[in-house]
């Protein structure tokens, strides 16, 4: 997987240049492709996923993509819900974000494809936005749970999934049944990685399997989480 940087206009973009190629658009690349509006422009908004940052589904030619601006939450969103403090290129969550997409991608976890991070320097401070490709046919994990079509075998499958994540070292601060993707193959993968880390082991796994359970909790009865702990704990751990 080959990235690279380039700078357009105000913005530096970090970008995943098979991808780009793949797609037929690797000459169009800039800052533009980061604005909703430039899309919704060009009739190429396909849809939209609940969340804070408001994510769109994109046409993108060979394949769709996600747009994800990056949004505050909390009582800080009320001050600025857009803009983090600048402490350096490489230490935006954008580019931290891309960069540990890419490495799980190549690992051969289920991760979605990286495609392009961009970064807007304001002074003191940036705003920023990420594109992923969109696993085709996929739905939210909590979806399935709310319309009982999560079986025992796929519960279990999401407990090997997130024990393969954490074998590999991956820290997830925000483990839960709407980061969890579900395709029309049932095959699992993990989505939204801001603000995630690869680590040594430690008591941070057992916090990420406590945020999920509390989580799926939500969405179902708390005994399905049983399952997930069954295709955890049967695939290696403890």
């Amino acid at each position: 997987m080959r990235l690279a940087t380039l700078l357009q206009g105000k913005s530096l973009i970090l970008h995943e240049v098979d991808s780009l190629c793949d797609a037929g658009l690797s000459h169009q690349i800039g800052s533009a492709w980061f604005e909703p509006d430039h899309w919704r422009r060009q009739g190429k908004v396909v849809g939209e996923a609940p969340g804070r940052g408001s994510s769109l589904f994109l046409d993108a030619g060979n394949a769709q993509w996600v747009l994800r601006p990056y949004r505050r939450g909390g009582l800080i969103a009320r001050l600025s819900a857009s803009r983090y403090l600048w402490t350096g290129l490489e230490k935006t969550r954008a580019f931290r974000e891309l960069r540990l997409t890419a490495e799980l991608f190549e690992r051969g976890l289920p991760v979605p494809r990286p495609v392009a991070a961009s970064v807007t320097r304001h002074g003191l401070t940036y705003e920023a936005a990420l594109i992923t490709v969109r696993i085709p046919g996929a739905r939210a994990l909590a979806d399935r749970l709310l319309e009982g079509s999560a079986d025992s075998a796929l519960l279990r499958q999401v407990g090997e999934t997130v024990r393969r994540f954490h074998e590999a070292g991956l820290d997830h601060v925000d483990l839960n049944a709407r980061n969890l993707l579900v395709d029309d193959q049932d095959q699992v993968w993990l989505i939204d990685l801001d603000r995630c880390r690869l680590r040594r082991p430690g008591k941070w796994q057992e916090s990420n399997l406590g945020r999920l359970e509390r989580s799926v909790k939500k969405f179902t009865a708390p005994s399905l989480m049983q399952m997930i702990h069954q295709g955890y704990y049967n695939n290696g751990g403890n």
